[in-house]
């Protein structure tokens, strides 16, 4: 039987796609190992659901490190030392340094509250329905130099409704993105899914467009 597939977590806020992925594995549907939940926050809720479960945690404050570059060169030496297959980024709101995760390109993915390419970046609901849009939705992507720009692996949508604002949007689409990202790391797990020299592979074959999330499972 193969080895579980390592995961570390990077969150800053309560952690509830953290809190997904780990109703997932026990439920047996992730066979995976947390090594790591690591935050730039004390107090975030995912570092007390990663205590709760008995996993190792990281805090590490931005403001201990006079220039953002020397504060990811430091986060990433530690998450190393962990030494995870795949870093999961659920809800870290810090844009990291390009030569930082340069070594993690096709290792470490993040979950985006937006149909990617749009509204890269901050306060995507609200900008999806001041711009009139009929859709909203999730992305999970590999992470890359380019903010929310890496490669889409998946994506998960919802209609936007004529009373939705941003608030209610979000929490519209939260659950959604707990199934989404679930089911990416489960592909993950499985070496059914990759990312080499610039190209997303599935199941043996490029991925040319993103996965769908339809009916309670990822199709082409």
């Amino acid at each position: 039987m193969p080895s579980p597939l390592r995961i570390a977590i990077l969150a800053s806020g309560r952690g509830s796609n953290f809190a997904a992925l780990l109703a997932a594995r026990d439920r047996g549907e992730l066979p995976v190992e947390f090594v790591l939940v690591g935050s730039d926050k004390a107090d975030a809720g995912a570092l007390q659901l990663a205590e709760m479960a008995s996993i190792p945690t990281l805090v590490l404050d931005p403001r201990d490190y006079a220039e953002r570059r020397d504060y990811d060169f430091a986060l990433f030496e530690r998450i190393a030392a962990s030494k995870p297959d795949l870093l999961v980024l659920a809800g870290f709101m810090r844009i990291i340094d390009g030569d930082a995760l340069k070594p993690w390109v096709g290792r470490m993915i993040n979950i985006h509250p937006s149909l990617l390419p749009k509204y890269r970046g901050l306060h995507t609901h609200r900008r999806a329905i001041k711009a009139g849009d009929r859709e909203h939705g999730a992305s999970v992507h590999y992470v890359t130099a380019e903010l929310d720009g890496g490669p889409v692996i998946a994506q998960t949508a919802l209609m936007i409704g004529p009373d939705d604002d941003e608030n209610t949007l979000a929490a519209r689409l939260l659950p959604l993105e707990h199934q989404l990202l679930p089911a990416v790391v489960a592909l993950i797990a499985a070496g059914r899914l990759s990312f080499h020299a610039d190209v997303v592979t599935f199941d043996g074959e490029p991925l040319r467009k993103p996965l769908r999330w339809q009916d309670g499972a990822l199709v082409r």
